[in-house]
């Protein structure tokens, strides 16, 4: 039970220790509350967590406590849990420092970033400190990190996608035409990315300025200029960035552009137009997507 609420809260070992499951678990809601200064201490932090893991949580209880009076249930020696996961580790075939509770916390950290969640949300779940973010990032409320936070767990539990590419943000602008409206968000690292809807879609989301909302566009639909300079198109959103990896095959290639930090743009072309456009690991491209082709969630 230890092992799971760190791999899906990223908790620290003392954290998980020192929850009261009576107090601490909001099996309503699916979150756990990790308290500042340990379970008597005031303000904190609370943590989506999965429905399978609060279902799993609740059996272990029951079964360990039928009363459900067990606030010191978490109470286990430091020492003795880390023994019991070195032993894991040796057991799995793995290093032994790999499945200490901070490799695990480490790892949690490393796969919500690599799920495309911004680096503040990841930063707010695991309790970490807001670092100092460039002036044109976007500022994001407590509340709003906890909807980003709620959208990857639950799509990570349940929604499966082909779309490659996601970006989380605010809309900004909500231009409204005749039958179409227009709508600019931006991500939580500054970048603008444009989405046409319908009139009725519009309305029928509640898509306003302010609005949370997550922004999806297919990789095949992700359209490559190589080169620096910033290619004269059509297309509302150009990013420029670097080719981070490629993946060759017969009759298409994968192409990964780095184009911030912390964003990456996944492409779909024909291996013949990859050719024909010398396209490599560490080359300088430009990726360009139409606004028709943006698919926007919302909560």
């Amino acid at each position: 039970m230890i092992f799971l609420l760190i791999r899906y809260t990223g908790a620290r070992l003392n954290e998980i220790l020192s929850l009261n499951p009576l107090k601490d678990i909001d099996f309503r809601n699916h979150k756990v509350l990790f308290r500042k200064g340990g379970s008597q201490g005031g303000g904190g932090r609370q943590v989506q967590i999965p429905e399978l893991l609060q279902d799993e949580i609740k059996n272990t209880l029951d079964e360990f406590d039928p009363k459900g009076s067990a606030p010191g249930f978490f109470k286990i020696d430091p020492a003795h849990v880390r023994r019991k996961f070195y032993d894991c580790a040796e057991a799995a075939g793995i290093k032994r420092e790999l499945g200490t509770p901070e490799s695990i916390r480490r790892s949690r950290a490393v796969e919500l970033m690599q799920s495309d969640v911004p680096l503040p949300v990841v930063q707010k779940i695991l309790g970490h400190s807001t670092p100092n973010l460039a002036a044109s990032y976007v500022q994001f409320s407590d509340e709003e990190i906890r909807k980003v936070e709620r959208f990857h767990v639950e799509r990570e539990n349940r929604r499966r996608t082909s779309a490659r590419n996601s970006f989380f943000g605010k809309i900004d602008k909500v231009h409204i035409g005749d039958v179409q409206a227009t709508i600019e968000i931006v991500s939580i690292e500054g970048l603008r990315i444009h989405s046409i809807v319908t009139n009725y879609s519009q309305n029928r989301l509640g898509l306003k300025a302010g609005s949370l909302v997550a922004a999806e566009v297919k990789a095949p639909w992700v359209v490559l200029y190589k080169g620096a300079e910033e290619p004269a198109c059509s297309a509302e959103n150009r990013f420029g960035g670097t080719v981070l990896r490629v993946l060759k095959g017969r009759i298409n290639s994968e192409v990964v552009v780095r184009i911030s930090s912390r964003t990456e743009l996944c492409s779909i072309l024909t291996e013949q137009s990859r050719r024909a456009l010398k396209i490599e690991k560490g080359d300088a491209v430009w990726a360009v997507f139409n606004s028709a082709m943006v698919v926007i969630h919302v909560d």
